[in-house]
């Protein structure tokens, strides 16, 4: 069963659409966005879809901060449908029209080099953060090469580990792995910074060789995932067609670096033994493919979540996160539902896990192994989830509120920008 689609939440300012088609290769620009006495950030990412997941909410969470900050600005570069320039109290968005990706059409291209460099040199940023890791540097340093803007690279995604995740991979695997790292080392050398949320991707990096690596944090908005929503429980499983049973959630991209094929293959014994449903919220190239695995067993598909009220009704009206992707750079829809009171079960590594250990509010199974993950699956469900959940809430307003992850990550561009601080 598929729950009904909900209303979008409103959108913010900078992301709507002018009236009339744009064309940015010759538009215009209004002058720029920063000026004297602010510091300008450009975010520049392909990783900005109308249903994509953490690099889009950290983005969105940092111009939320930006507004509040009379100092600041932001000016972000991604893909869209047409081209597009809005703007909203101190951030400007240029969408630049890009190809979808054959492969996954939740992301775009971005191609547009002349247009990005006369975005770059009309709007002469502070710093600018690259977000994704192919085309995007080095249309970014084509772009920024008359200007010359300090440049810092969030290392979003760990791709080494999605090309080859973990001991068992074979030989052609292992060596695309080497070669992945090869070129992580070769793109970190072109940033003053390179920005890891997660200490154990940070630790990996640098043990392969990978210099200037700045551990900063994320956060969540606290005060909308927030466990009181579960008084509503009742009310939210109803509107979204769920339950009355213990329930299990991922929130997320259905594609293969999450691995939900283990989560799937263990979840009919795990629902014998609990009676516990899984609910899995998104989109992606997988789909499909994850539907016909999961044809019969207790699984509940929710379309991708604009809305955060929703998504924020849905976390605390569930019991237990899964976050089953080894190559998750921090892991903010497990955050998210930490925040709601939910303690998460996690695979043994990425940056989930790395909350899981920090917090102790939940648990973790080893990669692929599908007994492990029955096994951890049972005894959080027939444990008791209300203190750990307390313990993971807890933990997220201890380590991980907004303003102080962002007060950390600007703290690195005013490092970046004056070394001898």
């Amino acid at each position: 069963m598929t729950a009904p689609t909900e209303p979008a939440a409103a959108t913010p300012g900078f992301l709507v659409p002018p009236p009339v088609p744009l064309n940015l290769a010759r538009h215009e620009f209004p002058p720029p966005i920063g000026g004297s006495g602010t510091l300008t950030v450009l975010d520049i990412t392909k990783y900005f879809g109308d249903a994509t997941g953490g690099i889009r909410t950290y983005l969105l969470s940092k111009a939320a901060y930006v507004q509040a900050q009379p100092a600041l600005r932001q000016v972000l570069v991604v893909p869209g449908e047409a081209d597009a320039l809005a703007e909203e109290r101190g951030v400007r968005c240029y969408r630049l029209r890009g190809p979808l990706i054959p492969f996954d059409k939740s992301y775009r291209f971005l191609l547009a080099t002349r247009t990005t460099r006369r975005i770059f040199e009309h709007e002469r940023p502070d710093v600018i953060e690259v977000g994704s890791p192919w085309l995007v540097p080095w249309v970014t340093r084509h772009a920024n090469r008359r200007l010359v803007a300090p440049m810092v690279w969030f290392y979003h995604t760990h791709f080494p580990a999605i090309i080859a995740p973990g001991a068992g991979a074979g030989a052609l695997r292992k060596a695309a792995g080497n070669a992945a790292w090869r070129y992580v080392r070769r793109l970190g050398k072109l940033y003053r910074a390179v920005l890891v949320a997660s200490e154990s991707v940070a630790r990996t990096l640098e043990r392969e060789g990978v210099e200037r690596v700045h551990r900063v944090s994320l956060g969540v908005d606290l005060d909308r995932f927030h466990p009181s929503r579960r008084a509503r429980l009742a009310e939210t499983r109803r509107r979204l067609g769920l339950p009355d049973a213990p329930i299990a959630i991922f929130v997320g991209r259905f594609a293969a670096e999450k691995q939900i094929d283990t989560v799937l293959a263990a979840w009919r014994e795990i629902a014998r033994r609990t009676d516990a449903w899984l609910v899995l919220v998104g989109a992606g190239p997988r789909e499909a493919l994850l539907r016909a695995r999961a044809e019969g067993s207790p699984v509940r598909w929710i379309p991708y979540q604009r809305d955060r009220e929703t998504l924020a009704d849905l976390l605390a009206a569930s019991d237990l996160y899964i976050a089953p992707g080894p190559a998750e750079t921090f892991g903010l829809s497990a955050l998210e539902a930490m925040a709601s009171g939910l303690p998460a079960l996690s695979v043994d590594a990425g940056g989930v896990a790395d909350r899981v250990r920090e917090s102790g509010a939940g648990a973790l199974y080893a990669m692929g192994d599908v007994h492990a993950c029955i096994e951890a699956a049972t005894s959080l469900l027939r444990g008791d989830l209300g203190t750990l959940g307390r313990t993971a809430r807890a933990f997220a307003e201890r380590h991980h509120g907004h303003r102080a992850a962002f007060d950390g990550i600007f703290e690195v561009y005013r490092r970046v920008l004056s070394p001898d601080r």
